[in-house]
């Protein structure tokens, strides 16, 4: 082969990325490990999140891990099997935590998910499905009074960035409590954060957007090695080809792969579960709707609705845990929530940095070679705008904010 731009990985950042570049007339082939689309970026909430400008690795995260752990009640699990990779992780993010590491990530983070709606906006015009894009906000919902009281209160003392909430109205309380065996204590709603309508179909429209630009997709597996200061590629063990460019968009697989080529990326999986079920009643037009006490999140996608939670750091290879599945159908039934099984299970891989960064930059190694990754919980929301930056940098121009902080050798 030879190939003058390659993007490896075929998650929702590198589908952007490859409309990006060839949208801008590069001949890019576009390559994804596998067929099937198990990644997260397919099995996520579907939620754009703009309110998310504070790093998880904060001291006030810390402290209430505790709390908040899977054998308590709470979504955070650390399996002690896999101890040998969330117990470093751990020790990192901690280190990330400090109050000066903190401002400096939540000010570079802020301004990133600042420009997250605007770019999806934009990839949404070019886009052959015209109604993925929904600006209609979000539900946070509480179980009692005073998990309201300290809910309503936490988010009126944190920074939201762009994001705008209220109290619920008595038209949308009605509806709600409808949802229920018991009508909720409080919730709030965001006005104007974004939603995908469907995956799938998000999926589908992105890979046709590519195609139709003149890009290629092929599957395979891809090994990175260093070539006179650049980035050689092979795919499935053939020969070693050096491309103009490579772009590394692999989600978790990412820091195994960038580090052959003298980067290090200390990445965890982040796993995430969910239910969905084909069987329900919950209203078609109805915004995402999280029940924070419940850390959980449900969704309505075409025909289907999916309530996805946990935060289980390990190793993305191990098996699932069915325990994590049977937690979310304890919830759907103890809410009352109009979804019934058979449900279908997921399990999937947020790529996450132990400062709750991403790694976007061009790499100070190898000449040709681009990395994005590393988006954890913000993959979707953040996928257009890094497919910007990522245009701009291939094309050798300036990226339309700073991008010193997610550079990769801050793990140096």
């Amino acid at each position: 082969m030879n190939e003058k731009t390659i993007i490896i990985g075929g998650g929702v950042v590198g589908l952007a990325s490859g409309v990006a570049l060839a949208r801008r007339g590069y001949p890019v082939t576009l390559i994804e490990a596998t067929p099937g689309r198990q990644a997260a970026s397919w099995g996520n909430a579907g939620h754009i999140a703009i309110e998310q400008i504070e790093p998880l690795a904060s001291y006030a995260a810390i402290r209430s891990a505790p709390g908040r752990l899977f054998s308590r009640g709470g979504a955070l699990a650390l399996p002690p099997a896999q101890w040998r990779a969330w117990l470093p992780f751990a020790a990192r993010m901690m280190a990330a935590a400090r109050p000066r590491r903190f401002e400096a990530g939540k000010a570079a983070l802020s301004a990133l998910v600042g420009e997250a709606m605007p770019a999806w906006r934009r990839l949404a015009a070019h886009l052959p499905d015209s109604d993925l894009l929904r600006e209609q906000g979000h539900f946070v919902l509480w179980g009692s009074d005073a998990a309201a009281s300290k809910g309503r209160s936490s988010w009126s003392a944190a920074d939201t960035g762009t994001a705008r909430f209220r109290d619920i109205g008595e038209d949308e309380r009605r509806t709600l409590a409808a949802l229920l065996k018991t009508a909720p204590a409080g919730a709030i709603r965001f006005e104007n954060s974004g939603q995908i309508a469907d995956l799938g179909r998000l999926a589908n429209a992105l890979e046709r957007a590519f195609l139709q630009a003149g890009g290629r997709i092929v599957h395979g597996h891809v090994r990175l090695k260093p070539v006179s200061g650049c980035a050689g590629v092979s795919i499935d063990g053939g020969a070693t080809f050096l491309p103009d460019q490579v772009v590394l968009a692999a989600g978790i697989r990412s820091g195994a792969l960038i580090a052959p080529v003298g980067h290090r990326a200390p990445i965890v999986a982040e796993r995430g579960y969910h239910i969905r079920a084909r069987h329900h009643d919950w209203p078609a037009n109805l915004p995402p709707v999280v029940f924070e006490d419940r850390s959980m999140i449900v969704t309505r996608y075409g025909d289907c609705v999916q309530a996805a939670s946990i935060v289980e750091l390990g190793d993305p290879d191990a098996p699932a845990d069915p325990a994590k599945w049977q937690r979310l159908e304890r919830h759907v039934a103890e809410l009352g929530l109009p979804m019934r099984g058979p449900f279908e299970r997921w399990m999937g891989s947020r790529p996450t940095l132990p400062d709750y960064l991403p790694a976007i930059g061009r790499s100070a190694r190898c000449d040709n070679l681009v990395y994005a990754f590393g988006h954890q919980h913000l993959g979707l929301t953040l996928a257009p705008v890094t497919g910007e930056i990522v245009g701009a940098l291939v094309a050798g121009e300036a990226p339309l904010l700073d991008i010193g902080a997610f550079d990769i050798d801050r793990f140096a």
